[in-house]
C-alpha cells in the first residue's frame, strides 16, 4: 500500500519549472533573498530595542503609579510591550526590504 512510484516522482518534480532561470534572474532571485534576510536581521534589532524601551517604564510605572497598579494587570502590561515590539518589527523590515529593493533597482539601470 502506498503512492506507486511514478506517481511520487512525477508528484514531486511538479513544482520544477520547464524553463531554466538565466543568470540574470537567478541573480535577482539571489537579491530578494538577500534583501529578506536583511529586513529580518535588522526587524529583530529593533524589535529587541523597543522591547528593552517599552519594558522598563511600563514596569516602572505598574509599581509606581497608582492608577496602573490598579488597572494593568499582568495581560496589559505584556500587552504593551509586545505591540511596540511587533510595531517595530514590521516597520523597521518594511522600511529595510524596501531600501534594499531600491538600491538593487538602481544597481540594475546603471548595468
Amino acid at each position: 500500500m502506498g503512492i506507486p512510484s511514478i506517481i511520487k516522482d512525477g508528484w514531486a518534480n511538479r513544482r520544477q519549472s520547464l524553463l531554466i532561470a538565466s543568470p540574470a534572474e537567478e541573480r535577482k532571485i539571489m537579491n530578494a533573498r538577500d534583501c529578506t534576510q536583511e529586513g529580518v536581521r535588522a526587524g529583530v534589532k529593533a524589535a529587541s530595542i523597543a522591547c528593552v524601551a517599552s519594558a522598563v517604564p511600563t514596569l516602572v510605572a505598574v509599581r509606581t503609579i497608582p492608577w496602573a497598579k490598579a488597572n494593568l494587570n499582568y495581560t496589559a502590561q505584556a500587552l504593551i510591550i509586545s505591540a511596540a515590539s511587533i510595531a517595530a518589527y514590521f516597520i523597521t523590515a518594511d522600511k529595510t526590504i524596501l531600501e534594499c529593493a531600491r538600491r538593487n533597482a538602481q544597481y540594475d539601470k546603471s548595468a
